[in-house]
């Protein structure tokens, strides 16, 4: 799942350098790896990677701007033709300079089915992609797509090596060849990645000529791993990191995030696959208590997939946990308390098991959390955790403590989860959630350009996941992370839910400066 490495990448435990302090060198400690490092199977779709560049890339505020491309896409009067000119004198790593046909190539290989691509149905809206000559590549779409031109940060391949390989098997997957600030040269599976500073970066050489990401699962030992110094920085879950505050040393950073922990509920579980059950969840939940208890206060409750200060977010769902009501739903739908508390229907009693992946204490906590609220609407939840080469496997009958959100537009996050055709794609649509009403709204969403008929669409979606919920959503997260404090030029941005490896105050690490 090489979109979303923070949820589902399976990584084991390890090292992975040392600190030591030279500002010149940065070691990080991140939760997890991607499954690949190849852009034609999901890495880097949203930007951000240290190996690749897309057209576009976005800055701290999440404003659009060129990359490789000269400047923004030319667009015509229909919103049906993308026109991009490459920027001059851009070269891969390898030496080889960048053309029009590498595009062409990225995008097209991308769209064949043939690619196990995840997240190919982000790219739905292209109907052509054609070279003009070296330095020009024109998009032309099926259907007026607002937010095409924020998919076109999508990192571009060198098609004389790729082109060589079987895009899901061939060693590019590993062994990347691309035209951004650093250059991969090692991956130690489950312990670290290393890279260097690309000399020939069109942006400029970095100031920081070395990075090694530091896989470390485990929240404890990042944060052990952090205070010994053999970590220069590290996300954090917000009470760990709360224990540097006094390390004067150390800089703590929080980003705000469309991050959102929420509870997949399988259709074709016999329990969660009961309306009714979904509804009483929903009501029996107290968010306001996991975000004061679980995140320290970093985060908000999350009442939907969006957050509640998106500019796209329905104002009129927020709700506070209602135990009566979740009694009163059960109660109406033959649900029956047993001798023992737990509600019965017809012999079977609502019981399902919530798994949660090993070593994460902030998904822990939330089903722990979410269990208890549960019971006091008569429900067993048994949280359970393991690792995701044991999770995924099980997605379709049992619950899981999931993790999604994507930063730029609302179609970005929403499709994915919610979409009928998506069910059970991967990591897409985990919980198989089926609604027409949905998916005709997420269509319309996407295939409209008017602002007022878009808005209307995401309002019937948020609205419909209170009625038939197929999630309980929980609670958006901000992402914290601690460094030691010897760079100038660090900043964060409004982060999706992959973070750590890509995201972070290391998203701009090009441009950082050791202090003077």
């Amino acid at each position: 799942m090489a979109g979303l490495a923070a949820c589902s990448a399976p990584t084991g435990s390890g090292g992975g350098g040392g600190g030591g302090g030279a500002a010149d060198s940065v070691v990080i400690g991140v939760a997890s790896e991607p499954d690949t490092l190849s852009p034609l199977l999901g890495y880097g779709k949203d930007g951000n990677s240290k190996i690749f560049d897309g057209l576009l890339a976005r800055d701290a505020n999440l404003k659009l701007k060129p990359a490789l491309a000269k400047a923004l896409p030319e667009v015509d009067d229909k919103g049906l033709t993308y026109t991009y000119t490459l920027r001059d004198g851009v070269k891969f790593s390898d030496g080889e300079p960048l053309t029009a046909a590498d595009v062409v190539f990225t995008y097209r290989t991308i769209l064949d089915k043939k690619t196990n691509n995840p997240s190919r149905s982000e790219l739905d809206a292209i109907k052509e992609v054609r070279a003009e000559g070296d330095d020009k590549v024109v998009f032309t779409l099926k259907y007026p797509y607002a937010p095409f031109a924020a998919r076109t940060v999508l990192p571009i391949v060198p098609e004389h090596v790729a082109g060589k390989q079987d895009p899901n098997t061939g060693s590019f997957n590993t062994k990347p060849v691309g035209t951004g600030p650093y250059v991969l040269t090692g991956w130690s599976k489950g312990e670290k990645l290393t890279f260097k500073a690309n000399p020939h970066y069109w942006g400029g050489e970095p100031k920081v000529k070395k990075l090694t990401m530091a896989i470390v699962p485990d929240d404890d030992v990042r944060a052990t791993r952090l205070r010994s110094g053999d970590l220069d920085g590290a996300v954090l879950p917000p009470n760990l990191a709360a224990t540097f505050k006094n390390d004067k040393d150390k800089k703590t950073y929080r980003a705000k995030s469309y991050d959102v922990r929420t509870v997949t509920l399988p259709t074709a579980h016999k329990v969660t696959g009961d309306r009714a059950i979904r509804r009483a969840l929903d009501a029996a939940v107290d968010r306001r208590a996991m975000v004061d208890k679980i995140l320290d206060g970093a985060g908000r409750p999350a009442y939907g997939p969006l957050p509640v200060d998106d500019p796209w977010y329905t104002k009129d769902i927020e709700r506070s946990q209602d135990l009566a009501r979740a009694r009163r739903i059960l109660d109406d739908a033959g649900w029956k308390p047993g001798a023992d508390g737990i509600r019965v229907k017809d012999g079977r009693r609502a019981s399902f098991t919530l798994l949660y992946p090993s070593g994460d204490k902030v998904r822990q906590d939330h089903a722990l959390a979410y269990a208890s609220d549960a019971k006091k609407a008569g429900i067993e939840v048994r949280a359970e955790s393991a690792t995701w080469e044991v999770i995924e496997p099980r997605m379709k009958n049992d619950a899981v403590l999931a993790g999604f959100g994507s930063v730029g537009d609302p179609d970005f996050g929403l499709y994915t989860l919610l979409h009928s055709s998506l069910a059970g794609n991967g990591f897409n649509n985990m919980a198989r959630y089926d609604d027409p009403a949905v998916d005709r709204a997420l269509d319309t969403g996407r295939r409209s350009q008017d602002q007022a008929t878009r808005r209307t669409a995401y309002a019937t979606v948020q609205r419909a996941l209170v009625a038939n919920p197929g999630y309980t959503f929980l609670t958006h997260l901000d992402h914290v992370y601690v460094l030691a404090d010897r760079w100038d030029g660090l900043t964060t941005q409004l982060e999706p839910h992959e973070h750590g490896f890509a995201s972070g105050p290391w998203w701009n690490a090009e441009t950082w400066r050791p202090k003077k």
